[in-house]
């Protein structure tokens, strides 16, 4: 017999919003609803709930008058408030009152509705094994308590998998299925991909899922380091081992012993490194810099590369046994090019987030941006991605985020469509084919990111292009361009 889902009550005057959180959470919880505070009270009181969900915003009682009632009565019970970004600066007091757990700003993403429901659960599961623990074990160890709240801080902090966001047929999806069974052994794992793939934050979450996750974990990029300081970085150094060291330094080899390391940029190391760090992960030995005598560390290694390392083993450039000792296990992160199915999910939650950061209120990105967004190959791939979405906040006046507001060489980029064509003006220029064709590939880019960023507005992109608003529309139909919010909503007449 299966365990009975977690209960969440869900409390806003709106029937639709209330429509639209049910139905992203009922397949995961058993979901009640309430219009108002008298309505939530008497589910409180008749059902075991574990997680509210509460709009700020409601006549009569407000969400967090209702909350730090609950605090009082209900005290397990986690809060969440559902609120703009607008409210953020008033309410912090009334937060401290109320108790509440986490802010869900609006509008939110399905996605991330699920994440914090899944985590506040969880913390509520936690919580009470916390309690059940202390009343049952009145000595319990402080390792032992420091252990569980760990355990909720990595929850709270969104360390684990569930905060990798991706759509339902992602390709990260077997990604994610592999290192959740490499998670579980001890043993070193390469995990390779382009820089900027979220290498990092998949480690992350493999530390977390292990049976160290009590333990310490550090990160550390070995890119464009001098290897006179790395070796400090990694193994420390004894007292007058270099000049002005006046004390010992530590490494991270013995900072993070009993826990997880992550090496990013191993494929950069020099061959006396190399041979170094071979030591350390085939050991578990190394020797601090000035040091005479050899320390012992238990370690497990996460390595990250933007180069498979068999190619460069087999070039020369890496050590054949380092590589072997590393790649007990190996993952292969996805480029966001190969991941055009998560763009949208990634690049809205990417925006409320920013948005928040920065204070200012938006409704998403348009689906028309989506398209522009998810045709290009995004070579600096999450890295790139949040960069472009920070810009479009910035120069956004509306709440919906529209494609005139992307990067124009993003907004020239060759669609999705013709991906058997080349996708930068450069490989045209190189490239084969006649003149006429390769000419042509150019002008229709440029006919497209200008009527995109001038709002497909006729007379002035005309006018940008140096052409008659006759040769503009013959052009327009000769490629086959179509303004998709004109499109999509038909007007009776045409804007200028």
């Amino acid at each position: 017999m299966s365990d009975p889902l977690p209960t969440i009550l869900l409390v806003d005057d709106e029937e639709h919003s209330l429509a639209a959180m049910r139905m992203a959470l009922e397949d995961d919880f058993e979901c009640l609803t309430a219009m108002n505070a008298e309505e939530a009270r008497g589910l409180m009181q008749e059902h075991f709930v574990q997680v509210i969900f509460c709009d700020h915003r409601m006549p009569g009682t407000t969400g967090v008058e209702f909350l730090t009632e609950v605090r009082e009565h209900w005290p397990e019970t986690v809060r969440i408030i559902i609120t703009g970004y607008t409210e953020t600066g008033d309410m912090i007091s009334a937060i401290n009152d109320a108790g509440i757990y986490q802010f869900l700003t609006k509008p939110w993403h399905p996605d991330h509705l699920m994440m914090v429901a899944k985590n506040a659960t969880d913390l509520f599961r936690l919580t009470r094994d916390h309690d059940r623990m202390s009343l049952e074990m009145r000595y319990l160890s402080r390792s032992v308590e420091a252990k569980i709240e760990e355990q909720r801080k990595a929850l709270r902090e969104g360390l684990g998998f569930e905060a990798v966001l991706r759509a339902v047929n992602s390709p990260m999806n077997a990604v994610i299925e592999q290192a959740r069974q490499f998670a579980t052994f001890d043993v070193p794992v390469v995990i390779t991909g382009e820089n900027g793939t979220g290498k990092g934050q998949l480690a992350r979450a493999m530390h977390y899922s292990s049976l160290r996750s009590e333990k310490p974990y550090f990160e550390f990029d070995c890119s464009s380091v001098d290897d006179d300081i790395l070796e400090i970085e990694l193994f420390g150094a004894r007292r007058g081992a270099l000049p002005g060291l006046t004390s010992h330094k530590t490494g991270l080899f013995q900072k993070v012993d009993r826990g997880t390391l992550y090496l990013s940029g191993v494929s950069n190391l020099s061959p006396r490194l190399q041979l170094l760090l071979l030591r350390a992960v085939r050991d578990g030995a190394f020797r601090p810099v000035g040091g005479h005598e050899l320390r012992h560390t238990q370690v497990r290694l996460l390595a990250g590369t933007e180069r498979d390392l068999r190619i460069e083993v087999a070039e020369g450039r890496f050590n054949s046994e380092l590589y072997y000792a590393l790649a007990k296990a190996g993952l292969t992160v996805p480029p966001l090019r190969d991941r055009v199915g998560d763009l949208a999910i990634l690049a809205q939650t990417l925006l409320f987030e920013m948005a928040e950061k920065h204070g200012k209120p938006v409704s998403g990105l348009s689906d028309d941006a989506l398209q522009f967004l998810s045709e290009y190959d995004w070579p600096g791939n999450m890295r790139e991605l949040e960069n472009e979405i920070v810009r479009m906040l910035i120069f956004s006046q509306d709440a919906l985020l529209g494609p005139e507001l992307i990067s124009r060489h993003i907004l020239q980029a060759s669609p999705v469509s013709d991906a058997e064509t080349e996708t930068s003006v450069d490989r045209v220029l190189i490239g084969t084919g006649s003149l006429k064709d390769r000419v042509e590939q150019i002008e229709m880019r440029i006919l497209r990111e200008t009527l995109t960023r001038l709002k497909w507005n006729k007379s002035r992109a005309a006018n940008e292009l140096g052409l008659s608003r006759v040769g503009l529309r013959a052009k327009i139909e000769r490629y086959g361009l179509v303004d998709q919010k004109r499109h999509s909503e038909p007007t009776s007449s045409e804007e200028e």
